[in-house]
């Protein structure tokens, strides 16, 4: 039902999409928020996940045309395929916890993995699906303001790089993990197989499963490891100074699969 519900989002984003550009076309304005709105009434969608996905079209269309003011290149929203639509959103209401259940209307009683407890006012949901078919509940939650605790460490600076992964200025040295090197053989196979597959037939939606799964699972290695090293270092200093790197034009220049293997900027 879920798979079923995005489908008929993505049907809408795209009726949507194609409508407001009409709108300009023929009348040099775009279609105002209540008229999206009752496009998106009766169409098979909970009322809440209808109206959340005309605001994200609305903000998509004005973050373009701010950005294009200040100079910023950024892209005109563009219809989706079902892979591109990612996710159902629930601002306001039409869900619920009931132990290790999440109650979702119309979906009924889902039970889920809680991997911590919540700790506030939930505010909203967003049930979202993985390219490896697997689905998340995003929740966001209001918590009190807390005060940060300090620690009274040293200050330092880090140095980034491929050959160590940091190098922090009192010696300490990281090694670069080089998670992509050490599945990249499995990868190459797996691509492969799915290179030999009719394209779009059944075993080439199989093959491609497996391959996003295995891709899947280096990148949660990478992000534990993010995340692990970077809580490690901001509970032993008390700050910590890095040099402003510029990614994108480092991994255009050379060793790209090495740099964006390294996730810097996912670190910081």
């Amino acid at each position: 039902m879920m798979r079923e519900h995005l489908w008929v989002a993505k049907e809408l984003w795209n009726e949507l999409l194609a409508h407001t550009k009409r709108i300009y076309r023929d009348y040099g304005c775009f279609a105002t928020r209540k008229g999206l709105r009752e496009m998106v009434k009766h169409q098979g969608l909970y009322s809440q996940v209808a109206q959340e996905l005309v605001d994200r079209l609305l903000d998509a269309i004005g973050q373009h045309f701010h950005f294009k003011r200040i100079g910023i290149k950024c892209g005109f929203p563009r219809l989706k395929s079902f892979n591109r639509m990612k996710s159902l959103c629930y601002p306001q209401s039409g869900f619920s916890i009931e132990g290790k259940k999440l109650k979702v209307t119309p979906f009924g009683s889902i039970n889920i993995k809680l991997h911590r407890p919540i700790e506030g006012q939930v505010k909203t949901l967003s049930l979202k699906r993985e390219s490896s078919d697997r689905w998340f509940a995003i929740f966001v939650v209001e918590t009190p303001v807390v005060i940060p605790k300090t620690n009274n460490g040293a200050k330092v600076g880090i140095d980034l790089g491929l050959k160590h992964f940091a190098v922090v200025s009192d010696g300490t040295i990281i090694k670069n993990p080089r998670h992509l090197r050490k599945h990249e053989k499995r990868l190459e196979g797996l691509q492969r197989q799915l290179s030999k597959k009719r394209l779009r037939s059944r075993n080439w939606y199989k093959a491609s499963h497996v391959l996003t799964r295995a891709h899947e699972k280096v990148a949660n290695t990478r992000r534990d490891f993010h995340h692990k090293l970077s809580n490690r270092l901001v509970n032993k200093y008390s700050l910590i100074a890095l040099e402003d790197l510029s990614v994108k034009e480092m991994s255009e220049q050379q060793y790209g699969k090495s740099i964006h293997d390294a996730g810097w900027s996912s670190l910081i």
